[in-house]
């Protein structure tokens, strides 16, 4: 039996979590003084990325990738609160496809630790808008018309992992590709695009049910009444996920998502590109061209207005929302933290059918263990985010080890 002594992430009350092998045993009431209070991490159901790029100058679509690099990228995740993820293809050559969800398969069916972490796999593309703007990053090149032959050969490669698909509206066949798809219990995800209200409305009726990343991936100048947006936020069976990490959206209209769609309806992702974690400069992968700057942005090559995905990770993307919805002059400005700490964990797990993440008896023992720095500024105190220990199906994933509370 492992124990954990931390802060509940929803009661803010310490809390001593009993788990034995891959199952939480109890969650137990911690009686202890202020100053051992103070000095213990929180404890919350693992982070669930659907949106992994890569790491560390890693890409998951590169036609290179090996089934330690899979490791490597994961490892890394787990050093930064992370412990289940998608692995995320962009668009790219339908044998890079093939190698990288072959290869993703061979890492999980190698390595146990691995297949923990590992959930499924995203495709995000090819087949999205190919105008400058919708498409993002993503090399024009690649882009193409939604095949369900390429798909099947994906799915057959991938032994069955493909669970995510972001596609645009507008795409040629996008129609009858999603009703395929989500017949086979894929989720199809409405991104990168430039459809009209229509093409939205007919992919939703087909059966999408999510979109990708709202807010970016689209035209930098849109319609004030026919746009993306609008019939994406409207329709209740769309849920959707955002990149909160300070760049991507605006503050006021993550706001905006939020009353429009509420915490039941949200899921963060970081979109952390390949890029993430690599230092200021210029660097290329698979006929991406980005730029790392000194903020840590990082922005198509050559120009400082379009994001070619994320530095961040996940934890980050938490805080910084915690820090645009947290209640002004509250007595308590963690009240908020549970909606969205689940928004970036149980909510995503859940849509893919993962619903056993809660901190109750009987469940998966996924965890990540976080303290969440602050500092008083001008407009209030600004929360960040400090991985202290990820846990996947029981199993301490990252690498590091001082203040866990685990004995």
């Amino acid at each position: 039996m492992t124990t954990l002594h931390a802060i509940d992430y929803q009661s803010l009350r310490p809390v001593a979590v009993h788990f034995l092998n891959d199952r939480i045993d109890s969650v137990q009431s911690l009686d202890c003084d202020a100053d051992l209070a103070a000095s213990l991490p929180f404890v919350a159901p693992g982070l669930f990325d659907i949106q992994i790029n890569g790491y560390h100058g890693l890409w998951f679509c590169s036609e290179t990738l090996t089934e330690d690099e899979v490791t490597r990228i994961a490892l890394a995740l787990a050093d930064r609160g992370v412990p289940q993820f998608f692995p995320t293809l962009i668009t790219c050559s339908f044998e890079a496809m093939l190698h990288g969800v072959n290869t993703i398969r061979q890492a999980c069916l190698g390595n146990k630790l691995v297949a923990g972490m590992v959930r499924g796999i995203h495709l995000e593309g090819p087949s999205i808008s190919d105008q400058d703007g919708p498409r993002g990053a993503h090399p024009r090149q690649h882009v193409r018309p939604a095949c369900l032959k390429e798909l099947e050969r994906w799915q057959e490669a991938s032994g069955g992992m493909i669970r995510l698909i972001t596609l645009a509206p507008e795409s040629p066949g996008a129609v009858d590709f999603i009703r395929s798809a989500t017949a086979q219990g894929i989720v199809i995800s409405i991104g990168h695009t430039a459809a009209t209200p229509d093409q939205i409305h007919a992919a939703i009726q087909a059966g999408a049910t999510l979109s990708t990343h709202l807010g970016n991936g689209c035209a930098a100048m849109i319609n004030r009444h026919r746009n993306i947006f609008w019939p994406q936020l409207a329709d209740d069976r769309l849920s959707v996920s955002v990149i909160a990490d300070g760049w991507h959206v605006p503050g006021d209209m993550l706001k905006c998502i939020v009353r429009c769609k509420s915490y039941d309806r949200l899921l963060l992702t970081c979109d952390v590109s390949g890029f993430g974690g690599c230092d200021p400069g210029s660097y290329q992968a698979g006929g991406v061209a980005v730029d790392v700057l000194d903020d840590g942005r990082i922005v198509v090559a050559g120009q400082t207005e379009f994001l070619a995905g994320s530095g961040a990770t996940t934890g980050d993307c938490v805080a910084q929302l915690l820090n645009v919805m947290k209640p002004e002059n509250s007595d308590t400005p963690l009240s908020l933290l549970h909606d969205i700490w689940n928004a970036g964990s149980t909510k995503p797990a859940s849509v893919f059918g993962f619903n056993n993440r809660s901190l109750r008896a009987g469940n998966e023992a996924t965890f990540t263990l976080f303290r969440l720095p602050s500092t008083d500024t001008q407009s209030g105190t600004k929360y960040s985010f400090q991985a202290v220990a990820s846990y996947s199906e029981g199993v301490q994933v990252s690498s590091l080890a001082s203040g866990t509370g685990a004995d």
